[in-house]
């Protein structure tokens, strides 16, 4: 066994263990992690995971908010708010140009950790997030300190959670790598805080970000887990109609396609301009507490979330091998053997047609008779063509096997687009089933067989048991006093 799959293994064993000490009364994650474990050994026999990765690490383990937001809109006195403490920089202007995950610590201090903290643990979000960075960064191999860093904070709030802040968001001047950061933060994340500025009465100046942070979410299946959130809302109570203000907001999210969900309206009390009508103040002040309030609520119940997003992810993945991936390798298997007998009959008549050609020019047929006489009797000259003609059939077939695979690839790359980890999941799974030891005869993309269908349809069956185990521990539908429901 190398050594880059003696350390995944060894961190998925101890994401087992934290997991199992963590909720020893609902070992289903624990469980979970088995199952991924055992789909591994599907995904590395078919080619679709390097030794050195795991299916496990594609889902973040701890329950993940994401605070995404423009510049100024309050992001870090929220944050510092929720906390209960000053962890992050606040002010009008970019304060922190990095993504900085926030975890629990037990000790009495806040500390700031290099990003590296984050690459190499899978418990986090950014295990290995390190490849991806190196492939987009524009300045080449760039450190991941310079987009990433971990603070740990002993505040009782963020306890058993992870929050990412991000850096203030600008479409415009956004770096390719920090967009591809946050796509993969709202990948992964159980709730996505999206803040905006009420301060800033002209929102059609900000909707090149409003189409980039919000209509991405609008026809994704998770579209419920954004929450948008119009901070600092306390600065329309001077003005003459400050419902106006929301209705412009909302106008403007509407025309990026956003026309269902939450409209949050909160301000920080603590930093919030005087409100002299007390009509108005009274108005402000409870419609700030029932949505603060609400949006508490969903952060409480991202726990919950979190079990059934992982036990979706190792169902999704299994069903996507099984229904899509597979089915996909055939199709393009198929393809590729008709496509490369067809070239090698091409190949190989118009040789022979050409040998026909100069025999018959040189009035040589009389070779062709007597050549498997000679070889017979070892004759170095019919050896030494022969051994020729071998190697270059060789050579031209799997020539023409390569490139045939190559220009499929090539088309296959259009078809997926910007779904790099896709792409490279079928390159890598299709390389395997066309590589020069594999026999053509063979129907099936390598590695997919009787025991790694079995496989697949026991881990689908265990998703849906880890469901049933889910449902009994956080609902009670027939509502018997014995009953579970913690939701």
């Amino acid at each position: 066994m190398s050594h880059s799959s003696t350390q995944i293994n060894k961190y998925l064993k101890s994401l087992q263990k934290h997991l199992a000490d963590e909720h020893p009364d609902n070992p289903t994650l624990a469980n979970a992690v088995k199952s991924f474990r055992k789909m591994d050994y599907v995904g590395h026999s078919m080619g679709l995971l390097n030794k050195d990765e795991s299916y496990a690490t594609c889902v973040t383990w701890w329950p993940m908010i994401a605070v995404l937001g423009t510049f100024s809109a309050g992001k870090s006195t929220y944050i510092n708010s929720y906390l209960d403490m000053k962890l992050q920089r606040t002010g009008n202007q970019a304060v922190d140009d990095k993504f900085t995950v926030i975890c629990y610590s037990r000790h009495n201090e806040a500390k700031t950790l290099p990003g590296i903290a984050l690459d190499a643990d899978p418990r986090f979000p950014f295990f290995q997030i390190s490849r991806s960075i190196e492939e987009i960064s524009e300045a080449g191999q760039e450190r991941i300190d310079a987009y990433l860093q971990l603070k740990t904070c002993p505040s009782e709030n963020i306890r058993g959670k992870i929050l990412i802040d991000s850096p203030g968001f600008d479409a415009d001047n956004q770096r390719a790598s920090t967009l591809r950061l946050t796509q993969h933060i709202i990948n992964l994340s159980d709730l996505v805080l999206v803040f905006f500025d009420a301060r800033h009465p002209e929102p059609k100046a900000m909707q090149d970000t409003l189409a980039y942070l919000v209509s991405a979410s609008v026809n994704r299946a998770d579209a419920n887990k954004f929450l948008y959130i119009l901070n600092q809302i306390d600065v329309t109570a001077q003005e003459d109609n400050p419902e106006e203000v929301v209705s412009a907001w909302q106008r403007s999210l509407a025309e990026v396609g956003l026309v269902t969900g939450r409209f949050y309206r909160i301000y920080n009390p603590a930093a919030a301009v005087p409100i002299a009508n007390p009509h108005i103040k009274e108005r402000f002040e409870k419609k700030r507490e029932e949505d603060m309030a609400d949006i508490n609520a969903r952060m409480h119940q991202i726990e919950v979330e979190r079990s059934y997003r992982i036990v979706g992810k190792l169902e999704q993945t299994a069903k996507s091998i099984k229904n899509q991936i597979v089915n996909k390798l055939s199709d393009m298997l198929k393809k590729w053997k008709s496509k490369v007998i067809l070239f090698d009959g091409l190949a190989f008549g118009t040789l022979a047609v050409l040998a026909g050609i100069a025999l018959t020019m040189n009035e040589s047929w009389g070779i062709v008779k007597t050549f498997p006489e000679e070889l017979m009797q070892g004759d170095t000259t019919a050896i030494a063509i022969a051994s020729f003609l071998a190697l270059s059939i060789i050579f031209i077939h799997f020539s023409i096997r390569r490139a045939v695979a190559n220009k499929l690839l090539k088309n296959l790359a259009k078809e997926i687009g910007s779904d790099h980890e896709v792409y490279k999941q079928y390159v890598q799974a299709f390389n395997k089933s066309t590589a020069t030891y594999r026999p053509m005869l063979l129907s099936g993309p390598a590695g997919w067989n009787d025991v790694a269908q079995q496989t697949i349809d026991e881990i689908i069956n265990e998703a849906n048991d880890y469901i049933q185990a889910l449902n009994d521990q956080f609902t009670n539908p027939s509502g018997n006093e014995g009953g579970n429901s913690q939701v």
